[in-house]
């Protein structure tokens, strides 16, 4: 039996209540003793170590109990364990970044890489077989909160890093599907539970009451063509429908057909005929 086995048991054999109360004051503080629990019986599933934090809690918005919850989801860091265990993952490559865009949020700009390409390698036949994914930052990002469209303080500040690990987990799920289709913590973080793109027959934001309407007042044309371009970005990158934008936009003041029609003809259809997975989308509203 190997070392990293036995490592797991010895963990695992703790008593349970020992073993929360050491993990809730070093791995995960201020977490929720049931989502701790979770992530043991997680480890003890899949025969993983739970003091090498191979699976993360992650706080996600639930928009149908409008509210938040904790979901246990795989780190990079599990995909990685696994391709080893495998014994056929022979290497990986640095990540390989596009040209740098500037982003704006608001009065905010953050410059990130427009996208990232990490390659895989995994031994068939006894030959190393390459595997590359490419993600763009705009279709992975994690934001501030439900309510902002604006990245957190982990996508700002290490745009390169985390982009890079959403490349790799996809490389890894395309070398080695055994490792599973669950999206990672790094991938979900500021997600929704529905965690991709929008799915036909989403309902719309709900609408204004008729009190509320008549008091809306027409939304102002300079601040709706001081918005358009970040409108555009996420349009067009999948984290909204135009019609899931005009509905919220809808709530804060009266939009003309010329503003509505402007927003529908942001809409890009891809006919990529390789049907490829969808884009993570957030929930979250627009800038305003």
């Amino acid at each position: 039996m190997n070392a990293l086995v036995t490592q797991e048991r010895n963990a695992l054999a703790l008593p349970e209540e020992e073993l929360l109360r050491v993990l809730s004051s070093s791995l995960y503080p201020g977490a929720n003793p049931d989502s701790i629990r979770m992530v043991l019986g997680y480890c003890r599933a899949t025969r993983l170590d739970p003091m090498q934090k191979p699976v993360h809690i992650v706080p996600m918005w639930d928009a149908k109990q409008k509210t938040m919850r904790d979901v246990t989801m795989p780190g990079i860091g599990l995909y990685r364990i696994q391709a080893a265990r495998t014994g056929e993952h022979v290497g990986t490559d640095e990540p390989v970044f596009g040209p740098l865009i500037d982003l704006k949020f608001g009065d905010n700009v953050v410059q990130v890489p427009e996208w990232c390409r990490v390659t895989v390698y995994r031994l068939i036949g006894g030959q190393p077989r390459a595997f590359t994914a490419t993600e763009f930052w705009m279709e992975n990002y994690a934001t501030a909160s439900k309510d902002t469209i604006a990245p957190n303080t982990m996508w700002k500040k290490r745009a390169r890093g985390q982009i890079a690990k959403c490349a790799e987990a996809q490389a890894l799920r395309k070398g080695f599907p055994e490792v599973g289709s669950q999206p990672t913590a790094e991938e979900m973080e500021g997600k929704s539970l529905e965690g991709y793109a929008e799915p036909a027959g989403t309902p719309p934001a709900p609408a204004p009451s008729p009190t509320a309407a008549a008091a809306l007042q027409p939304y102002p044309q300079d601040r709706f063509d001081q918005n358009l371009p970040e409108w555009t970005a996420v349009i067009q990158s999948g984290r909204h429908t135009a019609d899931r934008m005009i509905a919220m936009l809808s709530t804060k003041g009266v939009l003309s057909e010329e503003q509505k029609k402007a927003l529908r003809d942001l809409e890009v259809f891809d006919n990529d005929p390789t049907g490829g997975e969808p884009a993570d989308a957030a929930t979250q509203e627009p800038q305003q």
